[in-house]
């Protein structure tokens, strides 16, 4: 596959769209770009009493399709109520050493739970607006090409 650089304006208007679309206006979201080798596509960071985010955008992604990476991360940002109260449930119940084993198993259930659900809802929404574009296989190719020891071109 080749690499597309990230245009901001593409990603601003996808953005404005999107919060539209997910009743997310009434939050405050920049973006920025991250130039440093980094393993993920995307990140949001949340300060839910100011209603205030900051959507990181890796300036070399692993997938070209910013509106996938948009809506997944504003998913993400509409589920962080949840997301955090779990969390916490897991520490109150299995406390807060994150080498217990029955504490990880919780944690790595729900982390795999939230990351699936956003995937599903991201797809969703997408169709639903029409998108043509194909969902990227990122992490799934990234373990092909592990594997094989071979980097696929498209």
């Amino acid at each position: 596959m080749v690499r597309v650089p990230v245009d901001v304006g593409q990603l601003s208007k996808l953005l404005t769209k999107w919060q539209d679309i997910l009743r997310l206006r009434d939050w405050d979201i920049e973006l920025e770009l991250v130039d440093a080798s980094w393993r993920k596509s995307g990140d949001i960071k949340i300060d839910p009493e100011d209603k205030k985010a900051i959507m990181l955008v890796n300036k070399n992604p692993k997938s070209n399709n910013m509106e996938e990476l948009v809506v997944h991360e504003l998913l993400h940002l509409k589920l962080y109520g949840m997301d955090q109260m779990i969390e916490t449930l897991i520490n109150l119940v299995y406390g807060e050493d994150q080498q217990d084993p029955k504490r990880e198993f919780a944690y790595a259930q729900f982390m795999t739970l939230l990351e699936s659900t956003v995937e599903d809802l991201t797809k969703g929404f997408l169709s639903a607006a029409g998108s043509k574009e194909k969902p990227s296989f990122g992490r799934i190719r990234s373990l092909v090409e592990e594997e094989t020891g071979r980097v696929e071109t498209r």
